[in-house]
This record gives C-alpha cells, sequence and structure tokens, in this order.
C-alpha cells in the first residue's frame, strides 16, 4: 500500500516555495523529511540511541551531508567511481548544520546522535546548501530525539542593492553579500560568509533580514511536526544527578581562590596549572568512597564555578584572564619574508597566538580543481590552514586534515580572496602552519596570509587584517561585555565568537556562533564596531613590517607572461606530438602551458631568466608571425629563379619577388640586382592564391616621366 505522506509548504516572498514531507522515505529512521525547492530534493533523517553510555559526559552528535552524483546526472570522479569520502565543500555544509544544532541539545542529553542529509536531486538554480539546516531541523522536529528547535538556516546576499533569499549560484558570483545565516525563532545563533568591503550597518541589516525568513520556516517546521504522532512528547532519557548542596560546598571552597588565579592574568599554561592545583587541593578534602560515587559530578561542579568566577572578573572588574582590559589587543610582532627560499612568508604572532605563512606561485596546471555533484570549477586562488597537536602543546596522533582545519581555512580564504587582484597570471596557494595557538588562530592567518601575498609580489588590492570578539553576558541582570581578541578559555567560557575579517574600508568574511538566546542588536553592533576598532589596530601593526606588496615577485621565482594567440595557431607551437614545446621548455628552462580559451589559444610562460622568456616570446612569435599586406619586412634572398627572387622575411615565411617589381627600370636577369644571401627590403603588395607579392620597387624613389616630344606631322 502506497504511504500517505504529511506535507507542509513554505512560501518565500517572492513566491517560489519550500515543501516539506514525511512518512514515505526513511521511516525506521526516529525522523526523516524530504524537503524540496525547484528539483533540487534533500533527504534528511535523524536517529539517536536509545541505550545511553553513562560514563559519557559529551553529546556524541555526528553531522553528515552527501551529494549524490546521480542528483545532476554525473558520474563521480575516480578510479572506483562510486561516492568516496566527503568532499571540501560537502564539509563545509556539515560545520554549517552542526553549529546550529550543537547548542539545542539538552546540556545533559548524551545519546550517540546522527543527522544525515543526502541530496538525491539538484536543481541548477536552488543552492542545496541554503536547505541542509532547514532539512536537518525538519528531521528533528518529527522525531521523538530532545531538541530545543526547531532552527533554520538562509543564504541572504545582496545583488543589485538588494537583499535576496536563497538565490541561485550565478547570482551569488556577483554579489557584494553572501551570507549563511542559521537561527530559531527568537534569536540568530550562526553566521558565516563573504562580502566585498561592506560596512557594519550593511552586515546587520542582512542578518536581520535572513532571521525574518528563518521565523517562517521554524512556524512551519512547527506545524509539520504537530501532525507527526511520534514527534510528542519527547523522549525520556536519564537526567544527571543533581546535587545542589555539593555546588554550594564546592563554590564556597574554591570560587575566591579561583577569582583570585583568574585576576592575576598569567599565562596560558601558568594558569591551567594553578586551576588544577586549585582542583587537586579540592578533591583531597574527599574520601575515596565520595571520590568513586561522585567524582564526575565533581569535575563538572568544580568547571562550573571556575567558568563563574572568571566571567563575573570580566563583568564586574572589566578584566580578563591575561589582565587585558574588554577591548584591548594582545602585543603583536610580525616578520615578513622569514623563510629565504619560499615565494612568499611572513610570522604573525599576537600574543600566544602565532601563524607562519606561505605563498607558492604556479601556472594554471597548478589550480584547485573543484569536481563535485553540483560543481565543477577552478580555484586559482586557494588557502589550507594546518593546525597541528604541538601548537597547543599537546602530543596526539595526525589523522588527516580535520573538519575544523578545513573550516578555519576556507574562512581565511574568503577573507582574503576579494582583494587578491581578478587579473593576475599566477594560481596563488597560501599555507597556514599554526605554531602556538591560545585563541583566535584563524584570524592570525588572515594577518599572515594578507602580509605574506605582499611579501610575494601579489599586488593586493588592500591589506586585510582580522579579529576574534567574544562575549559575556548575564542572564539574570542582562549585563554583558563584549570582548576583542579573545583567548581560547574566553571562548570555551564565554557565549559569542564572532570572527570578523576586513580592510580599512569594509568587512570581506565573518564567522558567528552565538551560545545566548535573543541575541540583542545593541549587542552585535558594538561587537561589529568594538571588532572594527580591534583591526583597524591590527592593520597598523602589521603595516609597520609591509604596508604594500612588493612591485615585484623575488628575483629567484618564476616569472609569468600570458600572451594570446590565433587559435590556428595552437598546433604549430605544440607541434606534432607536443615535440617542439617540450624541445622550447627544454632549451629555455621554462615552463609553457596553453590552452583554448573562449576560441583563443592562451599561452603562460613561466621562468626565473627574464631573458629566456623573452627568447620563448620571440620563438613563438616567428611561429604565429602574419604578414600583413602594405607592411615593409627585411629579409633575405633565399631562391633566384628567371622570373624572380623568392624572399624570406621571416623563418618558414617567404614570398616572391617578381622581376617587374625588383626595380622601376627594366632588368634582364634577376642576378644583375640580388644573388642568394642578400638582405632586402621589400613591400608586401598582396596575395594570389595563399602565396604572398612582394616588391622592392614600390621602396624606391619613381623616376621622372620622359616628356613626349611634340607631333609635327600636321605642320607641313
Amino acid at each position: 500500500m502506497i504511504p500517505q505522506p504529511i506535507r507542509e509548504t513554505i512560501q518565500l516572498d517572492d513566491g517560489r516555495t519550500i515543501s516539506l514531507e514525511t512518512g514515505k522515505l526513511a521511516k525506521q529512521a526516529d525522523g526523516s523529511v524530504v524537503v524540496r525547492m525547484g528539483n533540487t530534493m534533500l533527504l534528511a533523517t535523524a536517529v539517536a540511541s536509545k541505550d545511553i553510555n553513562p560514563d559519557v559526559d559529551f553529546l556524541p552528535l555526528t553531522v553528515d551531508y552527501r551529494e549524490k552524483f546521480a542528483s545532476s546526472g554525473k558520474f563521480p570522479g575516480g578510479f572506483f567511481k562510486r561516492e568516496g569520502r566527503p568532499s571540501t565543500e560537502e564539509i563545509l555544509v556539515m560545520r554549517l548544520v552542526d553549529r546550529v544544532l550543537r547548542p539545542l541539545f539538552p546540556k545533559d542529553y548524551h545519546a550517540e546522535t546522527q543527522v544525515m542529509i543526502q541530496l538525491m536531486s539538484h536543481d541548477e538554480n536552488v543552492q542545496a546548501d541554503s536547505l541542509a539546516g532547514l532539512a536537518a531541523s525538519a528531521a528533528l522536529a518529527v522525531s521523538d530525539i530532545p531538541f530545543e528547535g526547531p532552527i533554520s538556516e538562509v543564504r541572504v546576499a545582496k545583488i543589485d542593492g538588494e537583499l535576496v533569499i536563497n538565490p541561485d549560484y550565478d547570482s551569488t558570483l556577483e554579489a557584494t553579500i553572501d551570507l549563511m545565516v542559521g537561527g530559531t525563532e527568537d534569536s540568530v545563533t550562526m553566521v558565516e560568509g563573504q562580502m566585498d568591503e561592506v560596512s557594519e550597518e550593511e552586515m546587520i541589516e542582512a542578518i536581520e533580514f535572513a532571521h525574518q525568513a528563518i521565523k517562517k520556516q521554524v512556524e512551519v517546521q512547527k506545524k509539520f511536526a504537530e501532525q507527526v504522532a511520534k514527534a510528542f512528547p519527547k523522549r525520556d532519557y536519564p537526567k544527571d544527578e543533581v546535587d545542589e548542596a555539593l555546588y554550594e560546598e564546592i563554590e564556597k571552597a574554591t570560587y575566591d581562590k579561583l577569582y583570585a588565579i583568574a585576576k592575576e592574568g598569567t599565562g596560558k599554561h601558568e594558569r591551567s596549572e594553578k586551576f588544577s592545583a586549585v582542583k587537586e587541593e579540592l578533591l583531597e578534602t574527599y574520601d575515596e568512597e565520595t571520590l568513586e560515587e561522585k567524582a564526575k559530578m565533581i569535575g563538572e561542579y568544580f568547571h562550573k564555578v571556575m567558568k563563574k568566577a572568571v566571567r563575573d572578573l570580566i563583568l564586574n572588574e572589566g578584566l580578563r584572564l591575561d589582565g587585558r582590559k574588554t577591548d584591548e589587543i594582545r602585543p603583536i610582532w610580525t616578520e615578513a619574508d622569514y623563510l629565504p627560499s619560499v615565494h612568499g612568508s611572513a610570522i604573525f604572532t599576537r600574543g600566544e597566538t602565532q601563524a607562519l605563512a606561505t605563498v607558492t606561485l604556479g601556472t594554471s596546471r597548478e589550480v584547485n580543481m573543484i569536481d563535485g555533484a553540483t560543481l565543477r570549477s577552478e580555484e586559482k586562488f586557494y588557502l589550507h590552514y594546518n593546525f597541528p597537536p604541538f601548537s597547543t602543546g599537546e602530543a596526539r596522533p595526525l589523522r588527516g586534515t580535520s573538519r575544523r582545519e578545513i573550516g578555519h581555512g576556507h574562512l581565511a580564504q574568503r577573507a582574503l580572496e576579494p582583494m587578491v587582484p581578478e587579473d593576475s597570471p599566477y594560481t596563488i596557494r597560501v599555507v597556514s602552519d599554526i605554531l602556538e595557538s591560545n585563541g583566535s588562530s584563524s584570524m592570525a592567518t588572515v594577518c599572515a596570509g594578507s602580509m605574506a601575498l605582499m611579501d610575494a609580489g601579489i599586488q593586493m588590492k588592500k591589506p586585510v587584517s582580522g579579529i576574534a570578539m567574544g562575549l559575556i553576558y548575564d542572564e539574570e541582570t542582562k549585563n554583558y561585555a563584549v570582548l576583542s581578541d579573545i583567548l581560547g578559555d574566553e571562548d570555551h567560557l564565554g557565549d559569542m565568537d564572532f570572527k570578523v575579517t576586513g580592510t580599512k574600508d569594509g568587512i570581506t568574511a565573518c564567522q558567528m556562533d552565538i551560545k545566548i538566546k535573543d541575541l540583542k542588536r545593541e549587542i552585535l553592533e558594538k561587537a561589529l564596531h568594538q571588532a572594527k576598532e580591534g583591526r583597524l589596530h591590527i592593520m597598523g601593526e602589521m603595516e609597520k613590517t609591509i604596508a604594500e606588496p612588493r612591485p615585484e615577485v623575488k628575483d629567484f621565482v618564476p616569472k609569468m607572461v600570458k600572451i594570446e594567440i590565433a587559435k590556428d595557431y595552437i598546433g604549430a607551437v605544440i607541434g606534432k606530438g607536443g615535440k617542439d614545446i617540450q624541445q622550447l621548455q627544454e632549451d629555455t628552462d621554462t615552463t609553457i602551458v596553453i590552452e583554448e580559451v573562449d576560441g583563443k589559444g592562451v599561452i603562460e610562460i613561466m621562468g626565473t631568466d627574464k631573458d629566456k622568456i623573452q627568447k620563448v616570446l620571440d620563438r613563438i612569435a616567428v611561429i604565429t608571425f602574419e604578414p600583413e599586406v602594405g607592411e615593409v619586412y627585411e629579409g633575405k634572398v633565399v631562391s633566384i629563379k628567371d622570373f624572380g627572387a623568392f624572399i624570406e622575411i621571416a623563418p618558414g615565411t617567404d614570398g616572391l619577388l617578381h622581376i617587374s617589381e625588383i626595380d622601376w627600370k627594366r632588368i634582364n636577369k634577376v642576378t644583375d640586382v640580388l644573388k642568394e644571401g642578400d638582405t632586402v627590403k621589400v613591400k608586401v603588395v598582396g596575395f594570389d592564391r595563399g602565396k604572398m607579392k612582394l616588391s622592392r620597387k614600390a621602396l624606391l624613389p619613381r623616376p621622372p616621366r620622359k616628356e613626349k616630344r611634340p607631333d609635327n606631322r600636321n605642320n607641313s
């Protein structure tokens, strides 16, 4: 029997619709929903284990997003021809959804939970990532899994001065704002995107516009879930034991000590050791039986008291863990051209966070190929971020590139990309290695990357800096403090992590995660304007080291020259089987890339020796030489015939100088004037059946005409 699914529809302001459907597919999942917009269809499922491990004190949540190649009628690349590990683009969508969902599960809910989103059908006019958060939330909403949602995510773009919800991909390429915004009915909880040097006010306007769309989508989800029997009530689960007396006891014993340590303003490791010493002292006051029974609870309560002490210090005295005021930036030192053999490098150190960025320049062969189910393109500028364990003083095995590393690298790439000139001939790879970390390493990457690009001689439009902002908010008193340049502990203990990058003239990228409900516009405005002040301060410190791009790439860095030739000459330059171009590269120590673009041949020549690059240009000029009628050339006599001489005006290009075109006077033999090997100037006077016709006499002074003798025959 065909099931009767439950459906709801979301109406967008421009008339487009999004449909939600459940009860037809994946019915053994705790919740499953198909979301459709146009011909784009996502299947989202949510499953949570009913057997909860009592030893787990965190939420083991996995959010997975995959795009099926069949969704757009494509075959997967590679040898095995099947979907494998997630692409960078898929991982970025997973992070966007995870960051909104994770804070909305009950804090004492520790069941293994998995949310899977699959792109089943793709419409090129609908970007699937705009619907992924909605699909995940709807699947949780129709399940019995405890969840304090619904939520939704939308893309908001500013195109031709107008804000648009969920535009198509091509439209976003011309947008001055391209943001993904996630949130609940009450509050925005996640923002991430790229901008073209926009103001703080424009950004707030876009966020609020997106939130209005989110509210509508949440409202429809609630109606949708109300029709599903298993969605209510939510399942019961073992709650964490609460012992108020124990908490008060721990607070009384440790709060003043923790507050005093926080106020000392010491470094990360020293502070951590002192906090640990207070905890050890606390544990020594309990007998073995109590520790065995309540060790987990004691640890949780100690952390809670420590968090309270740090937050109270900031709210009460305006002092932070390292002794700074709320709007104060940590000490900064920078250095450019640190690595002697790389194309560009820079160190950016702020407090206990340090990034070493390198830049490598290459040809179009080094572009980053994106071969996904929904998008196939090339990146000429890309950035990779590495976060080794030693940067935090840890020893742990390396398990490949983490989702966090991919996310932070993507944010830094989007921050710098708008300032990289579009006409740069190079493919550019930036790598940021984090050597020390105590908060805001992605923003250190932006700063180091900007400096390294300028050191490499890339003519950046403007330098870019970045800063991470934090927030401490008291729900009871509504008192709050916005923190500039946050530490790792302030990120962990605070209520907001807001990263903002930009030039002196505007914002280029942002990433925001908020843990509190009902974020006020007043707080957001303060955070953005305080971020601008901090960004400009950081920019000033960077400019003390390098204020503008070096005029040229370094001497040992390959120079790049790009030229265009007629499409018909591509084969002649390459030669049979590539023999000619390979020989030319070997003879000149250059790399030559040639391809057809828009009906023309585009040639990239890369080498360190300018004279050898010129040799390549000269050779290509010879191969692609096209004589023009009316032009004068100097050539060599290569062959003499009774009827004229053949003149070579360029290697492999000759034409006939007819005997009648050698001189104005009559010539009996060509050899009376020319012999083989002579150099002669000639003018191209035309073509006859593809053969070039030359003239020497056209360049000689024309002799005066003789006057005719008078005819006196009729005078007799």
